[in-house]
């Protein structure tokens, strides 16, 4: 199915920073492997999902981990790179049973990786050979020098990407890639490793996932390359309006825009009137586009009350609208 053709048919849809410590946190405050997989096991995905076609959402996207190495799905492949034991991977898969859960609903499932090594497991940085100080050194035409690049650490991040990518097969729909923030370092190059090797890896299970890669608040209505197929969107406490300048730059890749309900990223209560959010949302679709706002989750993986309110007459409106 044509990549653009598929995201034309969405409108909004839902995510959730399901983490071991707050999104955003590189502190690795502990939590053991143990604890770890008792969360995971006590995760409902099939209460998930009858909240979410509560809403109306045509997607939902969920974190498979962050900064700190705790993963939402188990992977043999980064467990050998990293020799981590016990696995901070969980032993449950359940980015695969929130699929199962979701599918009955018609709801397509996203997920969300950084695009680098968790920064706070410093057995998998120095394993994987991350390097977060992207200061290199730069030839006469200013380009990176050879053997400046971090080629290694792509090539063994890909592997791992591939390994979820191949396990879940179709039924993750699309990815979105945090931490872009320095393509010159790792991607614009013609040889691989490069966006071409990523975006193959990110594919290896569905060629039909789309996928955007995130540069940051700055770039929130571009695309970075040819290989990935809406803009990342991400937003912080204001809320641009996209331009028509913005839009001409797409060159018929899919507007979206991407923010969070409450206080930030997975936390806090509702920062919106109802009215506000719909509004919002609303405009990005007049302008061709899509929405997606983040939420915080219970551990068990219920929606609290005040958002699933919130979410559901966004929906309603949406679909009103439509």
């Amino acid at each position: 199915m044509d990549r653009q053709q598929y995201l034309n048919q969405k409108r909004w849809g839902i995510f959730t920073h399901y983490l071991a410590v707050p999104a955003g946190d590189g502190t690795g405050d502990y939590c053991s492997a143990e604890d770890w997989n008792d969360r995971i096991n006590h995760f409902q995905p099939d209460l998930l999902a009858e909240q979410l076609s509560k809403t109306g959402a045509d997607y939902f996207c969920i974190t498979i981990g962050q900064n700190s190495g705790h993963y939402l799905s188990p992977n043999p492949v980064y467990d050998r790179l990293t020799d981590i034991t016990p696995s901070k991977c969980s032993q449950r898969d359940l980015i695969n049973d929130i699929a199962d859960a979701l599918s009955p609903y018609g709801i397509d499932l996203w997920v969300y990786l950084p695009s680098g090594a968790p920064c706070a497991e410093m057995q998998a940085v120095q394993k994987l050979e991350w390097e977060s100080d992207h200061t290199k050194e730069l030839g006469p035409d200013g380009s990176p020098t050879a053997g400046k690049r971090l080629a290694s650490f792509q090539r063994k991040w890909e592997s791992v990407i591939r390994e979820w990518s191949l396990r879940w097969g179709d039924k993750v729909k699309g990815w979105w890639i945090d931490g872009c923030y320095f393509p010159e370092d790792m991607y614009y190059f013609p040889e691989e490793p490069n966006f071409y090797s990523l975006a193959s890896a990110l594919r290896a299970g569905n060629p039909d996932a789309v996928v955007a890669f995130n540069r940051g608040l700055d770039f929130p209505f571009s695309t970075m390359c040819e290989y990935d197929d809406f803009t990342a969107g991400e937003i912080g406490e204001q809320l641009p309006i996209p331009s028509g300048q913005d839009l001409q730059k797409l060159k018929g890749k899919r507007l979206h825009g991407f923010s969070y309900l409450g206080d930030t990223w997975g936390s806090g209560s509702p920062r919106f009137p109802d009215e506000l959010a719909i509004g919002y949302s609303k405009l990005i679709l007049q302008k061709g586009g899509m929405m997606t706002w983040d939420i915080p989750l219970k551990k068990n993986g219920e929606i609290p009350d005040a958002f699933l309110k919130q979410l559901t007459k966004i929906g309603a409106a949406l679909n009103q609208s439509k």
